[in-house]
C-alpha cells in the first residue's frame, strides 16, 4: 500500500498532541495590529487553542501520519 501525502497548508496550521486533541492558533494576530481594536487583539491573545470537534476528524485526516 502506498504511502499518505500529509496536506502542507494543515501541517503548518495544526499540530497533534499526545492525547490526540489538535492545536491551533487563533486567527488575526500577525499583522495590521495598529488598526485593530483592543478588544479585537485581547480576544485573540491565546496562541495556543484547540480545534472544535466537528473539525477534528477532518483535520486528522489531512495529517494522517500526526503531522
Amino acid at each position: 500500500m502506498a504511502k499518505l501525502k500529509t496536506n502542507k497548508a494543515a501541517k503548518k496550521r495544526y499540530s497533534l498532541t499526545a492525547t490526540g486533541k489538535v492545536k491551533r492558533t487563533k486567527s488575526n494576530r500577525r499583522h495590521l495590529l495598529a488598526n485593530k481594536t483592543k478588544r479585537q487583539k485581547k480576544s485573540g491573545k491565546i496562541q495556543n487553542a484547540y480545534a472544535d470537534k466537528t473539525c477534528k476528524e477532518g483535520i486528522k485526516k489531512l495529517m494522517p501520519y500526526g503531522g
